[in-house]
């Protein structure tokens, strides 16, 4: 196993103060987290970077509502989220904020650098602005001419005088660097939304803001006193200021960053504008742009309303940090969006981390003090267990191109590959027979080997469950170090003795819900007549109430419509009406879908073909198989047709 690089350079996105932390936040934070703790633990010299974005109409709007200043409303926020990440043990080497000084002094410093190049230019700027989403949009990409395509809510006209910089001048390099970089962008299936947005036309990006004076100055050599700078040139720039750009640049070594975590919705702003900022700015560009999906609370959308979002620490100070952890890195495909429910989370902490992990441990801990007094000597192993051996060393050796391809997930399944091939081995050779027979030696070797297995997964799972592995180390004499890293993982060696030492039981077992009430962001009655407050000043949609049948913009946007291209289609035995579909909706995988059209499309004629797909209900069984989305159509008396899109569009396409 080859390092892959000496420096690595880790980013979350910086949260944006106008909300609590909620899992979503934490789900970002402890991968990058993850991938700094391994990354140390391999020996490469890592930042890791998280921190708050506190600029922008919408912080100044919040503020105003609550009757503080903008800083006081950021300094609280911001506060709390990094209470949240200190109280996790996120080894963040560095938490930055917008309205630090050294951040401002590097975003003026960028500004200027990219006006004297010329990509900067004054002119007028006429447009519909979300406050919400702070994204300038026109008026063919709004829903009914007035509302976000984004979020929903409605958009005003904004007239004001801006300063652009030249987006539409790097189109071309943008596309020749998703070409020449097919990993820029992860997952893949992402980067194509994100190059034929490019391919559609770039438009110069308007970057300053007269209307509001709540975000960064113009450079004075500038002499613009009226103009802010755009939230999202303020934001994005955080990860060189951080690095001490414009200031004391002693940690721009670390650029260009390994990867730039962000979650999905903002994904345009970080493969599109930002990489066109470090052109203008002539710095190297990041070598991975890693988008995650959302997550949902037992199969709803989350929501303050609903009050059904979910709090991270809540459920961490309820079932322990580390499961939590461990919950989230393994639960979903990264890419794709995952469901938190308490069952689920029980399930993983009983099957996998107590019957797999746990118990492993506890039958070294049996075994060495019965038959051994808790020594383990190792000088037998490769006599009789090389076939174990070489089958742990052949799955463990490629581990680390999981954790740098963001397929966490797998690199945690195939750790319980090996755990598997160490529980195993206890059943097929049974060390109590061994002890029968005479056998010490082989009884010894098997202990040893079994006692070896969990000293490598406790040196690769280090990074998801430092506390727990912390545990684990101690009980077999180890510890979590480089050295051990290359010892054991690097060159395969053994260990040749230790002293097992006895540690209470890690995950036991849980037999009920430990939170009665669904784990949410406890919102407070102020803060709910805050919010109600900010509604009521924000125009809405104007709906007749005597009509239960009408809903609200906001309702509507709750259903997910994407294009779905049908990749594989088949009849299902003894249905007379369902056929069962394989529909890529640009997730990375496909989604079994069961549409009872059999009686007007044969199975042969729709692979290929695209289809409009209701992308977020709950899974349902029918027939014992599992569907995972709906097909539109609309019938008459002339029959059915699927609704589908009058020309072919990337397959994840959102309806709108």
């Amino acid at each position: 196993m080859e390092k892959t690089c000496n420096n690595v350079y880790i980013t979350t996105p910086i949260y944006y103060v106008n909300d609590v932390a909620h899992i979503g936040h934490a789900y970002t934070t402890i991968i990058a987290d993850m991938i700094a703790r391994y990354s140390r633990l391999t020996g490469q010299k890592t930042f890791l970077l998280t921190g708050t974005d506190e600029h922008g109409q919408k912080i100044e709007q919040s503020a105003q509502a609550r009757g503080k200043t903008p800083q006081e409303y950021a300094n609280e926020v911001s506060g709390k989220f990094r209470a949240l990440w200190d109280d996790f043990d996120i080894t963040y080497d560095k938490f930055i904020r917008t309205t630090d000084d050294e951040h401002k002094t590097g975003v003026q410093y960028a500004f200027e650098k990219m006006y004297n190049k010329g990509d900067i230019y004054k002119g007028d700027y006429e447009g519909f602005y979300c406050v919400s989403c702070e994204t300038f949009f026109t008026q063919t990409q709004l829903i009914e001419d007035e509302f976000c395509p984004d979020c929903g809510k409605p958009t005003n006209i904004v007239k004001e005088e801006s300063y652009f910089f030249k987006l539409s001048k790097y189109e071309d390099k943008l596309l020749k660097w998703y070409e020449e970089n097919p990993d820029c962008i992860l997952p893949r299936a992402k980067k194509n939304e994100i190059v034929n947005f490019v391919k559609s036309g770039l438009r110069d990006l308007s970057i300053s803001r007269t209307s509001f004076d709540w975000g960064v100055k113009l450079p004075q050599s500038i002499n613009e006193p009226n103009h802010v700078m755009y939230v999202w040139l303020d934001a994005l720039l955080n990860y060189i200021t951080a690095l001490g750009y414009g200031t004391d640049e002693k940690n721009m070594a670390f650029w260009p960053a390994k990867i730039h975590l962000v979650g999905k919705d903002i994904l345009r702003f970080h493969a599109i504008y930002w990489p066109a900022f470090l052109m203008s700015l002539d710095l190297p560009l990041p070598k991975h742009i890693a988008a995650h999906g959302w997550w949902t609370r037992d199969g709803e959308k989350m929501s303050k309303s609903k009050g059904n979002v979910v709090d991270p620490k809540q459920v961490a100070d309820a079932y322990g940090l580390d499961a939590f952890r461990y919950f989230l890195l393994r639960e979903v495909p990264f890419g794709q969006d995952g469901d938190f429910s308490q069952k689920a989370l029980m399930d993983r902490i009983n099957s996998d981390l107590g019957n797999d992990l746990g118990n492993l441990l506890n039958r070294i801990m049996g075994m060495s003090g019965k038959y051994f007094d808790y020594q383990v000597v190792s000088k037998d192993v490769e006599k009789f267990h090389a076939k174990e051996l070489n089958e742990v060393n052949a799955l463990l050796e490629n581990v680390e191109e999981y954790i740098f391809n963001m397929q966490l997930n797998r690199y945690l399944e195939e750790i319980w590959k090996v755990l598997t091939i160490a529980n195993k081995a206890i059943g097929d050779y049974e060390p109590w027979t061994k002890m029968k027979e005479g056998k010490e030696d082989e009884a010894m070797a098997l202990v040893a080997l079994i006692t070896n297995i969990v000293a490598k997964v406790a040196l690769l799972l280090d990074s998801v469950m430092p506390q727990k592995i912390a545990q684990i180390a101690s009980c077999l004499g180890i510890q979590i170090s480089t050295e051990s890293y290359n010892n054991l993982i690097v060159n395969k060696n053994l260990i040749e003795q230790t002293t097992i030492t006895k540690v209470e039981q890690l995950f036991p077992r849980i037999e009920e819900i430990l939170i009665e009430q669904a784990p949410t962001t406890d919102l407070s009655k102020n803060q709910t007549e805050i919010e109600a407050k900010e509604k009521k000043e924000t125009k809405k949609v104007e709906v007749s109430v005597e009509d239960d049948n009408l809903i609200t913009i906001d309702k509507f946007f709750e259903t997910s419509i994407k294009i779905g291209t049908i990749v594989e289609a088949e009849e299902v035995p003894k249905s007379s009406k369902l056929l069962k579909l394989q529909v890529d909706l640009g997730e990375g995988k496909t989604r079994q879908v069961l549409a009872g059209i059999k009686e007007f499309y044969s199975a042969s004629e729709l692979v290929g073909t695209q289809a409009c797909v209701v992308a977020n209900l709950k899974p349902a069984k029918l027939m014992g198989m599992l569907s995972e989305g709906m097909l539109l159509a609309a019938k008459d008396e002339n029959g059915l047709n699927l609704i589908r899109p009058e020309k072919p569009k990337v397959a994840g396409t959102k309806i709108s």
